[in-house]
């Protein structure tokens, strides 16, 4: 197993982590249960491969999966690193979030947890929530208990925002330590601010490093990209890997199988330099412009006044022609029929896209002629 220095908080992490949020369920009376059996089994072999990264929250696996993990990981706990997360929306009086540190703690069977994320927070949460209420207080002061070894947090919102949490959190004298955010060959929205955690001492772990299991499929992608026959999934880890501003990637990884394949990956000395991870992401974006709809998702054309979403609608269509992703294709058109069910056909013609891209497309056209190519896959 490779292993990474982990920003200023003195550990070594493992460039693969075990993201515990899809352990082996089985149903038994309405209720759901983790099979410990398999968990336990898969848990020690990826230590015995050298993961010591293993991710958990309150809501995993039906609320099971803390329990889960303490019970896996109870004969070498002082050897693993492990990590749970605070839900900001429990915080509605004083004593909130010592009651559900204690409550993890307690579900994990352990005196402490490593790494205690804010969990999924944005700007809303941190300045609505996690400020107004000294929560960052709360943290420094379980961490001088030794409840917490280090303050994280991981984060679903604009790129920008996570300057500003890291900013705020340090001139507030309780910093950040490490940061999970989502980050893959397919969605790099979040690279940049990668880099300026990295450079304030942060230590980094990526979340959906096969885009959520869209690049386990088989796809051409990977020979458009670089020529190699590589299986999709070994290019997107080797791409987050490659990032000299990543210290881990997590997966939820479900099977022995599963275990074994992506140790292997992480273990190995064929990871991009940084100089090759550049290109790769290079062709990427090249790959992109070469389609013959380069949206780029500006977002420009928006709002639309009957309200289509033109840039999901292109996005299906990127998936399907310049990734080899049509079955992710379809399940997007599928659910935006569903929740949106704004096409071409609702247009009023007024031209207001068109006149706002960038691109110069021909927003009008292309959007019944991928609406044609999407409903028909």
């Amino acid at each position: 197993m490779n292993y990474r220095k982990f920003g200023n908080t003195g550990e070594q992490i493992s460039a693969l982590g075990f993201g515990c949020m899809r352990f082996p369920e089985y149903e038994k009376e309405g209720k759901m249960y983790v099979d410990l059996e398999k968990t336990d089994e898969m848990i020690a072999r990826a230590y015995e491969l050298g993961v010591n990264y293993f991710d958990t929250a309150p809501y995993y696996c039906n609320k099971n999966s803390e329990a889960a993990l303490g019970h896996a990981v109870k004969n070498f706990r002082d050897k693993v690193l492990l990590t749970s997360k605070f839900p900001t929306e429990l915080a509605k009086k004083p004593g909130d979030f010592r009651k559900q540190l204690e409550s993890s703690l307690t579900n994990m069977g352990t005196d402490y947890i490593d790494f205690y994320h804010f969990w999924g927070i944005g700007r809303d949460e941190f300045d609505n929530i996690i400020m107004p209420q000294d929560l960052l207080k709360d943290a420094a002061l379980a961490k001088e208990e030794g409840l917490i070894k280090h303050i994280s947090f991981s984060f679903h919102d604009d790129p920008l925002v996570i300057k500003h949490i890291i900013d705020t959190a340090e001139s507030y004298g309780v910093p950040m330590e490490t940061m999970l955010c989502q980050y893959n060959i397919l969605d790099r929205s979040n690279e940049e601010m990668l880099a300026y955690a990295h450079s304030k001492g942060l230590g980094t772990v990526a979340m959906g490093p096969v885009g959520g299991g869209r690049l386990s499929a088989p796809t051409d992608m990977v020979e458009k990209l670089t020529g190699e026959a590589l299986p999709t999934y070994q290019l997107a880890f080797k791409f987050c890997l490659g990032n000299p501003d990543l210290n881990c990637a997590l997966s939820g990884m479900q099977t022995i199988e599963m275990v074994e394949q992506n140790t292997a990956l992480a273990s190995s000395n064929s990871a991009y330099s940084k100089e090759e991870w550049e290109k790769l992401g290079e062709a990427m974006e090249n790959l992109k412009k070469f389609n013959d709809l380069y949206c780029t998702g500006c977002k420009y054309c928006q709002p639309c006044p009957a309200g289509i979403k033109i840039p999901d609608i292109f996005n299906m269509y990127t998936y399907h022609n310049v990734y080899g992703l049509s079955d992710h294709a379809k399940k997007m058109h599928k659910d935006y029929s569903e929740k949106v069910g704004k096409f071409s056909d609702a247009c009023l013609n007024c031209g207001m896209c068109e006149r706002k891209c960038p691109q110069h497309l021909k927003i009008r056209d292309e959007l019944k002629r991928v609406e044609s190519i999407i409903g028909n896959l």
